[in-house]
């Protein structure tokens, strides 16, 4: 803080960001070091975001814009199954001035389509993506970029997620860039001079093909994991931000784990209720929940408060 003035800000929420990014002059003369909104809608509105990768012929799975539960079934036609069901945005504006989330949903079968065209939680006007659904590892690969060019890249992949057919990371290990994701990654983001830092996802089969699947531009959840083996994404964009050196990062720590406990407790839960196991048995499952070796991504024995708040907040609303 100076003279009663915010400096720096840092929005964190894919919320908070479009919302200062749009009233970006109304703040000044607090710094944002983040893109211009069209820029961040560009590659936030997953829609725009498929047709900018096909224009830079990059690997995207097949996916089409749906607005009802007519045009899902019509599709039925074209698209074999399986397929994922998602909201254009991860956070859609309401008619009442809120924000809401719409769920992810994943068809396998006639049955699963009949069951999300009924569900009016689902087709609730918007717009909604259908996308072939690409079976594979979840990775996401980490930039922080300095008005166009790139200063660090950073890696994860994920070992479980939220939903177990895919969704937030709950437990993570850092890993080596892949060039060719850096590739994929590095061609989006210069064609859109990007400023400040971005979660570039994937999904990669088991032949080892990349497929984009989104771009989240902010701060990620799993944000711990890259500090811990040695990519202070904060630090570094604190710098970006007034205009002091950044030495671009050429290496860290791969190995490195890092878990959300209450998020892999989600995990663990949503396998049993759907009695669909990724590592092929609910007894390997357990035993993998409790395997050790992992950072703590909440609660940190130098600082419990935030675990104690989790915690308090988990076991009033149960498991999501």
């Amino acid at each position: 803080m100076a003279g009663g003035e915010i400096d720096l800000l840092l929005p964190m929420t894919d919320v908070t960001t479009p919302l200062l990014l749009t009233h970006r002059a109304a703040l000044s003369p607090a710094r944002l070091p983040f893109v211009p909104f069209e820029t961040y809608d560009r590659v936030s509105d997953k829609w725009q975001l498929y047709q900018l990768a096909r224009a830079l012929n990059l690997p995207v799975p097949a996916t089409h814009d749906v607005k009802t539960a007519d045009d899902a079934v019509a599709l039925r036609r074209t698209l074999p199954f399986p397929w994922v069901i998602k909201p254009y945005r991860s956070r859609i504006a309401s008619a009442e001035g809120g924000v809401v989330t719409a769920p992810v949903t994943y068809v396998f079968s006639e049955n699963d389509l009949a069951n999300a065209v009924r569900n009016p939680v689902v087709f609730c006007g918007h717009t909604l993506l259908i996308q072939q659904y690409i079976a594979g590892e979840g990775q996401g690969l980490f930039a922080l970029y300095n008005a166009g060019t790139p200063v660090a890249f950073f890696a994860h992949r994920r070992l479980r997620e939220k939903p177990p057919t895919g969704g937030v990371s709950v437990l993570s290990e850092s890993v080596a860039v892949v060039p060719r994701l850096r590739e994929i990654a590095e061609t989006l983001l210069t064609a859109v001079h990007w400023h400040g830092v971005a979660m570039v996802e994937f999904k990669v089969t088991a032949n080892g093909t990349p497929y984009l699947i989104e771009v989240n531009a902010r701060f990620w959840g799993s944000l711990q994991l890259a500090v811990d083996a040695g990519v202070d994404f904060p630090w570094m964009l604190y710098r970006v931000a007034f205009g002091e050196p950044v030495a671009p990062v050429d290496a860290y720590r791969v190995g490195i784990r890092n878990r959300w406990l209450m998020g892999d407790l989600d995990n663990l839960y949503l396998q049993w209720k759907t009695q669909r196991f990724p590592s092929g048995s609910w007894r390997r499952a357990i035993t993998e929940f409790l395997a050790g070796g992992a950072r703590y991504e909440v609660n940190r024995w130098d600082d419990l408060a935030p675990f104690w708040f989790e915690l308090k907040s988990y076991f009033s609303g149960g498991p999501q």
